[in-house]
């Protein structure tokens, strides 16, 4: 059953002096794919600027824009109106065979290959070699998400934007970030090409339409079996029409919401409001 969602996503900035200079990119555009259909998307600013789009290199919309003016406070606002439809389950299935000849290796070497969030660990290693023992790779990957859901604990406040999978899993806590990271650690030791996706989920499968909801964004993978398809790891399920894909990447440093660079001001003040309402 497909679903329509509108996702209000607000960033606010206060400065304790005036920034006289800002360069600004946000990633609040949903994606427009088979499982997604976007209807609306508009990303706004307070004070108003000039802003430009273009599609960056792992084909995540970006709205670019830049301030000339002092100012000590900056609100981002992105608001889009999606269709989405639940998961089909992998469109193909490949063996490991298959999945690890040397063509395929080097097509999807960025998304095998170690990052500073998702490195390579040696007692990982281990475990990603007994999780794909016996089943085919679309099977392993479903065995690391729910591995990864049953070792970890869900708690804020314990990692930040800038802890590794290997970190976070040292203490068995984190959110999805890390729950994402972690997983794509044990799927690249497999030889499975991951990536990772950022967007938002509406907190209730049986939502009322109409109603608006605190939200947040949030994060999985998508593997590539025979062709792309995602899993949420922190709640053990296949992605659906709850989950609203915003950008992809190696990891989270690909596809922050908003990242930039200013001079002047001095330190910030940040709050981050996200609301969802289910449509239809």
């Amino acid at each position: 059953m497909s679903w329509r969602i509108r996702v209000v996503h607000t960033t606010g900035y206060v400065y304790d002096a005036p920034v006289t200079r800002s360069f600004n990119e946000a990633r609040l555009t949903p994606r427009a794919d088979s499982r997604q259909n976007v209807i609306l998307n508009r990303v706004e600013t307070v004070p108003a600027t000039r802003s430009y789009r273009y599609t960056d290199y792992w084909g995540t919309a970006v709205t670019a824009f830049d301030l000339h003016a002092p100012h000590t406070e900056l609100e981002v606002t992105g608001a889009s109106v999606v269709e989405t439809e639940p998961f089909a389950g992998p469109a193909e299935e490949l063996s490991w065979e298959q999945l690890r000849n040397e063509r395929l290796a080097d097509r999807f070497d960025e998304m095998l290959a170690p990052t500073e969030y998702v490195p390579r660990d040696r007692k990982l290693a281990s475990v990603a070699k007994q999780l794909s023992k016996g089943v085919p790779p679309a099977k392993a990957v479903v065995r690391v998400a729910e591995w990864v859901h049953q070792e970890m604990e869900y708690i804020t406040g314990t990692t930040s934007v800038h802890t590794s999978a290997v970190q976070a899993f040292a203490d068995r806590q984190g959110v999805c970030q890390d729950y994402a990271h972690l997983t794509l650690v044990l799927l690249r030791g497999m030889g499975i090409p991951s990536r990772y996706v950022s967007g938002y989920l509406h907190p209730h499968p049986g939502a009322e339409i109409g109603a608006t909801v605190a939200g947040q964004s949030h994060a999985w993978i998508e593997a590539w079996t025979g062709a792309w398809w995602g899993y949420d790891p922190t709640n053990n399920i296949a992605i659906n029409e709850q989950h609203v894909s915003v950008g992809v990447g190696r990891d989270y440093a690909d596809v922050p919401p908003l990242k930039g660079i200013f001079s002047g001001g001095g330190s910030t003040d940040l709050e981050v409001v996200v609301e969802i309402t289910r449509l239809a």
